[in-house]
């Protein structure tokens, strides 16, 4: 991140310095508590502010920004919900949109399996990867104590801000 950035998130509102951060991750607590750690220094000192906000984010905190994103393979998700960061989950999860039925299918329904089991949707930074290798990690992940399964996603949680937060551009 440049120091352009940092410098326009210091510029901001607390109110519009909050809402760009909610494009980022959607978790309310780490997005008070981002902008409350500003003056940012530079573009580096944001990102060291995002790991250390999150270290000492709360589990409830940590389920708000999981349910701030749309399911894997959910394109009706993709469509109408995440309207305040939709064009970057949309391209994240680009590799579900030539997916075939069958792989489409095994998402849907492995989500369902992994939200009974943990009790929230499952979190992959998906940049990069198609379908077949979302899903093969969704099953994967199925197999996990829900203390191990909830570091993973927490830890996907954070690649997928981290990216975001690289993609700020000032208006």
């Amino acid at each position: 991140m440049s120091n352009r950035i940092a410098n326009w998130l210091n510029a901001m509102s607390f109110d519009d310095a909050r809402e760009t951060m909610r494009r980022c991750c959607g978790a309310g607590w780490w997005c008070d508590a981002m902008v409350a750690t500003r003056p940012f220094a530079d573009g580096g000192a944001i990102a060291v502010a995002a790991d250390t906000v999150f270290d000492a984010m709360p589990r409830e905190a940590w389920l708000e920004a999981f349910t701030s994103h749309p399911k894997i393979g959910d394109l009706n998700s993709l469509r109408m919900k995440f309207a305040g960061n939709k064009e970057w989950s949309g391209g994240e999860q680009s590799g579900v949109n030539t997916a075939d039925d069958a792989t489409l299918q095994g998402l849907a329904d492995g989500n369902d399996e992994y939200e009974k089991r943990f009790g929230y949707l499952f979190i992959v930074c998906a940049t990069g990867k198609s379908a077949a290798e979302m899903l093969a990690i969704l099953q994967s992940r199925l197999g996990n104590d829900p203390e191990t399964e909830f570091s993973i996603a927490a830890g996907e949680q954070r690649k997928i801000t981290h990216l975001r937060l690289a993609k700020l551009e000032p208006v």
